[in-house]
């Protein structure tokens, strides 16, 4: 693989019910291209939450993934609200999310730290009012 392989994704902040589509298909399309399945659980989990943060909070935005031959780097934008306070919503538990948005088992306060975990590299920036761009990556040995 000597050019990167990119995917792009509309993530739809209407509803629930499609959240987690863009993950589940990079799943698949990695798997076609030989990523291993460690590497491809980390992308798909950290991919996942951040979904449905963009579903949660922003209203969706768009995932690109790019497969380079060392690394798969993730790139999730929206226009959402912004992040206030990016260390606050880094701690494991918080979470602003609505009571009907948690009656729905969402909002524990975990993406933005499960996102972490499961890559090698992640960086936030956000404003407020303008919205926020989080960019993963996770090595492949």
């Amino acid at each position: 693989m000597n050019e990167p392989i990119n995917f792009h994704f509309k993530v739809d902040g209407s509803n629930f019910i499609s959240a987690g589509e863009a993950s589940v298909n990079v799943k698949k399309l990695l798997r076609q291209v030989g990523i291993a399945p460690d590497i491809i659980k980390r992308v798909s989990i950290a991919m996942y939450e951040g979904e449905i943060n963009m579903v949660i909070h922003a209203n969706g935005g768009t995932a690109d993934v790019n497969v380079y031959p060392d690394k798969i780097q993730i790139i999730l934008e929206d226009v959402g609200p912004g992040i206030p306070d990016i260390d606050q919503a880094m701690q494991e538990g918080f979470s602003t999310a609505q009571d009907n948005v948690r009656s729905l088992g969402f909002g524990a306060g975990m993406g933005l730290p499960n996102m972490k975990k499961y890559t090698d590299m992640m960086k936030i920036e956000s404003e407020v009012g303008k919205g926020t761009k989080v960019t993963m990556e996770v090595n492949i040995p």
